[in-house]
């Protein structure tokens, strides 16, 4: 950690099940000198297989400890895969490279019991790749009486505050969040916090309406060849009482779950909607939560210029356009900064573990709601380091 720069991969595995993000950055120093380069970007799609066991991973009624436990090891090594995958694309190899830092693969998360379980074995990642491997970070938030989440903030802090103007910073994954930033100066934390569905229904309904056939609306192609069923979508939101909740509040697929979409599919059926008419609708729910949560909780209380979208969520140009449309002023992409959308999440806990590893508290207690700051994560030693250290 005495280098100038170091050379990382962060692996990021989200709640949209369709594979492992791997990004290589050179890093520069910690905290608020903190300077990130992208080297390298791979993204290694699960199977249908693997997506299939994921989800019944995810569900309690299909889950059981020892397909856990299994899946734990076999997840960790697809991990170790997609570090070997994004240093070879970057025609380095992994004796180059300094750490390798994993957020793993959330199968469950319960902030009001203080519980959260991601697998992906952080032993196996780091025996397979002889490098020194940091993760499993939401527990720590947690043991301190925080969410475990949202965790991207705190890099949305260091990298993209602004002198001259707020600004609020959109990840659409499988489940959508926000970090509020004003512009540098101002004495208000962060506020920070997930507004609920992202990409996870809206895939769920195009699997189910295709048979199978796709996994996502690629471009969001299909939600504008249907029409929004305006009424069914404001009953949607109403009853969605995630929505309503108290800050601070995280939640993710256990809530909105693939029987959500079954329901709401077969609603859509009922009212004699097309297919295509179900996806707007659906889709546009998701625009009606994030931009519930602007309107109603930031724009108040915060002065921002600009919105900016990062994750998978930047390919729907419906749900970019819905926004821009909800909100009434341009919403960008954060591409056009020149950082990575689709690497975001995956560089995030490559800085997350830089921080970890100088000893920083690297999570925001006003986005948690932990009681203090803490360095969340942990560390294995891979055994070519030990042996090398003897």
């Amino acid at each position: 950690m005495d280098k100038k720069k170091r050379l990382a991969i962060g692996l990021m595995s989200g709640t949209s099940l369709d594979g492992i993000d791997a990004a290589l950055v050179e890093i520069e120093g910690a905290g608020r000198t903190t300077k990130v380069s992208l080297k390298a970007f791979e993204s290694i799609s699960y199977s249908q297989e693997e997506r299939q066991v994921l989800l019944a991973l995810c569900d309690r009624n299909q889950s059981t400890v020892d397909k856990i436990c299994r899946y734990n090891v076999e997840l960790g090594k697809k991990f170790a895969e997609a570090a070997h995958a994004v240093a070879e694309m970057a025609d380095l190899t992994l004796e180059d490279i300094d750490f390798i830092s994993s957020h793993g693969q959330t199968i469950y998360h319960m902030p009001d019991h203080a519980a959260t379980l991601q697998i992906g074995e952080l032993s196996v990642i780091a025996e397979q790749t002889g490098c020194l491997t940091v993760g499993d970070y939401r527990p720590s938030d947690m043991a301190v009486g925080g969410q475990g989440a949202p965790l991207v903030p705190f890099v949305d802090d260091l990298l993209f505050r602004d002198e001259a103007k707020g600004r609020i910073l959109v990840n659409i994954g499988g489940i959508s969040n926000l970090s509020v930033l004003e512009a540098t100066g101002s004495e208000k934390g962060v506020l920070a916090l997930d507004t609920g569905p992202g990409n996870v229904l809206i895939d769920a309904v195009v699997q189910i309406g295709s048979q199978g056939e796709s996994t996502f609306d690629e471009n969001g192609s299909i939600a504008a060849s249907g029409r929004v069923d305006e009424e069914w979508l404001q009953d949607i939101v109403d009853q969605d009482d995630y929505l309503k909740m108290d800050l601070p509040k995280t939640t993710g697929r256990e809530l909105y779950t693939w029987e959500m979409a079954e329901r709401l599919y077969e609603e859509g059926r009922q009212k004699g909607l097309a297919y295509e008419d179900i996806v707007a609708t659906i889709t546009a729910y998701t625009v009606q939560a994030i931009s519930y949560h602007i309107k109603k909780v930031v724009d108040p209380h915060y002065d921002t210029q600009e919105v900016i979208v990062a994750g998978g969520g930047v390919h729907n140009k419906t749900i970019l356009t819905g926004l821009e449309n909800n909100l009434g002023q341009s919403v960008r992409t954060l591409d056009e900064l020149h950082f990575s959308s689709d690497a975001k999440e995956a560089i995030t806990f490559a800085i997350l573990g830089n921080e970890y590893l100088h000893g920083h508290p690297n999570h925001l207690p006003s986005a948690t709601g932990a009681a203090k700051e803490v360095s969340m994560g942990k560390l294995v030693l891979p055994s070519a380091l030990t042996e090398g250290e003897q």
